[in-house]
């Protein structure tokens, strides 16, 4: 029997016969009939003084117990509930053994009570308390986590929501916090030492000969290509559903948690990824989407009938359900290795049919950073030699500022391509004699063995859907479908451009920014008070990277001029490029980091400090 076969007739055949539970079990957990869904909003604390409490805890997903990490008891943690306006003091008590702390994602404060040990703060010490305290500048849908070692993987993290001083423009009946996440019954340091050790080691769906005799894989010929380059294609997610169980708000599929609606409302769904290294792709088939709230901020109304959130990001979707049945809210890992499931439904006890995983991406030329180059013969065909010369550097950096110049950060306005060795790429021989590590190291790049590749042509691709959801035949969001609903506070033109390359060795799972990752970093890169920069991030990986940057929203560069969208997380696609405009307007030492946690961890981490100006640097 297939697995593909889908939950209706699933639940038909399992009726049928005394067999159905041991069936049962062979299918997936988010293809597994369920009797009644779980209807337990999360809890709430609001008001201006609120404790809360890390410890250590067991959860229950889909009916097994797991060591976990929790705030006040739940995993969520609770909804934190606030009022634009108001000052916030928050009591944290570390009941923990070991250090811990909480980072408020996305929210303006004093770099003192962003929450970054080593950082920003000294951390929260065991058996221990810190009050953080700070006023509410904004409104939005955030959330928190923690900053220390990596107990945000084991569910220490939660939801914010901060209600609008005036009227909110978002009109809606009802609404829903969705936090996406994921758990594993492994330890984090045993992921993280699996990684280190065998960066492939949590991938299932690697391409195999049956595979490629049902011509479901890549051609032979571009298989051996792909050996040749040791890249593996079907590497998109590094911990996966091999591993790990998506949760929608700390419930696996099975347990099928359920959002009531009454048909004809619009119904609000704050939908969060606090996930560790998920990048999911959400939808609920049947209904379409309005996203009009991304990280926070309001966006003019775009319908979409899928889009992909990144871990850190925040979109807050209107949906306004008809009729006397259920929807399934479906959150698809974007390697398709499993799925976050959750029913919207107008009465407890409903269900709706869940649909298959659909078929695994694979990495495209266009995520190596070759542009939109063709493999087809062995050779790159679509590749234009004459932009990319041997020993070409990239232009001269542009006039700038004396406090600038002697800051070191000094760069033209756009990313120039790398340099690239022709003679290594064995194109006298009509094919690709070679590894991704000969193409020439950028200028600001550290060449060493934690930089395994430079992308000779990446392209901006702030205008994709995300891998895998090119062709699936409906509307998917893009970065620039977002435009801000109100004009951006701050429309200059930036004074000077910096270049910043995310680099890796994905064969010993080692991450950095420029080739050095964040041991390896003294100083912190300086900024002055109030100056305008564009920062131009490159993805020199086949891996995508959620960049956040604490303490500050940003202007995505997509075309929309006074209204950019503007975000504090972005996700860079493989062998992509995003930029974005920012103000320097905080002053102290922020973190700016790649949010997927073991990336993080592996060094893929700087500070950024924004300094007075006048101040010598």
């Amino acid at each position: 029997m297939s697995l593909a076969l889908n939950r209706r007739n699933f639940v038909a055949v399992a009726a049928a016969g005394g067999g159905g539970v041991a069936l049962a079990s062979l299918f997936p957990a988010w293809a597994q009939p369920v009797s009644s869904g779980i209807i337990a909003p999360l809890p709430v604390v609001s008001g201006n003084d609120i404790t809360l409490r890390i410890a250590r805890q067991t959860m229950r997903i889909d009916g097994k117990l797991s060591r976990a990490i929790g705030i006040n008891g739940t995993v969520p943690g609770p909804l934190i509930r606030l009022k634009q306006g108001q000052t916030a003091r928050l009591n944290v008590v570390n009941d923990l053994d070991v250090e811990s702390s909480i980072h408020w994602h996305g929210l303006l404060l004093p770099f003192q009570m962003d929450g970054v040990p080593g950082v920003s703060f000294p951390g929260i010490k065991p058996r221990s308390t810190f009050v953080y305290e700070f006023p509410v500048i904004q409104s939005g849908t955030y959330w928190y986590h923690s900053h220390s070692g990596l107990q945000e993987q084991l569910g220490h993290y939660g939801p914010i929501v901060i209600d609008p001083e005036g009227a909110d423009p978002i009109g809606y009946d009802r609404e829903h916090v969705v936090v996406l996440s994921d758990h594993s019954q492994l330890s984090p340091e045993a992921i993280f030492r699996k990684m280190k050790v065998n960066p492939g080691h949590f991938n299932m769906q690697r391409q195999t000969l049956s595979g490629l005799l049902a011509g479901k894989d890549q051609p032979l010929k571009e298989r051996i290509e792909w050996g040749r380059m040791r890249m593996d294609p079907t590497d998109i997610a590094d911990v996966n559903g091999s591993t790990y169980q998506f949760l929608v708000n700390g419930h696996g599929p099975k347990d099928n948690w359920t959002a009531l609606f009454t048909p004809g409302e619009r119904v609000r769904l704050r939908i969060i990824n606090a996930s560790a290294m998920s990048i999911f792709n959400v939808r609920i088939p049947g209904l379409r989407l309005t996203i009009v709230q991304a990280d926070g901020l309001n966006v003019r109304p775009v319908e979409v009938d899928e889009f992909q959130i990144a871990v850190a990001e925040t979109y807050d979707v209107i949906v306004t359900p008809a009729g006397e049945h259920a929807y399934t809210l479906v959150a698809e890992a974007n390697d398709r290795s499993g799925m976050g499931r959750a029913t919207l439904a107008p009465r407890a006890g409903m269900v709706a049919e869940v649909p298959p995983l659909r078929e695994r991406p694979l990495t495209t030329m266009k995520d190596m950073g070759m542009g939109d180059m063709d493999m087809s013969g062995g050779a790159m065909a679509g590749m234009d030699h004459s932009g990319m010369a041997m020993g070409t550097a990239p232009s001269a950096p542009a006039a700038c500022p004396p406090e600038h110049a002697k800051m070191g950060h000094c760069t033209p306005a756009a990313a120039a391509p790398a340099a690239v060795d022709h003679s290594a790429m064995g194109h006298g021989s009509g094919g690709m004699d070679h590894s991704m590590r000969d193409f020439s190291v950028a200028p600001q790049v550290d060449k060493n063995p934690g930089v395994q590749t430079i992308s000779p042509m990446p392209v901006d691709r702030v205008g994709e859907p995300g891998q895998g959801l090119e062709n699936v035949g409906h509307k998917v969001l893009t970065y620039r479908d977002l435009v801000a609903l109100d004009r951006n506070p701050d429309v200059r033109a930036p004074e000077r451009s910096l270049d910043i390359h995310l680099t890796g060795n994905m064969e010993r799972f080692m991450w950095s920014f420029d080739g050095m990752k964040m041991s390896d970093h003294h100083e912190p890169i300086p900024f002055l008070e109030g100056e305008r920069v564009r920062i131009n991030l490159i993805n020199d990986s086949m891996m995508s990277h959620p960049i956040h940057l604490h303490g500050h929203f940003f202007e995505l560069v997509t075309g929309k001029g006074d209204h950019s969208p503007r975000k504090h997380t972005v996700l860079v696609q493989p062998g992509g490029t995003a930029s974005f405009d920012f103000t320097a307007d905080a002053l102290g030492d922020w973190a700016f980091h790649c949010h997927m946690l073991y990336h993080m961890h592996a060094g893929m981490m700087r500070v950024v400090s924004v300094r007075p100006r006048g101040e010598a640097v």
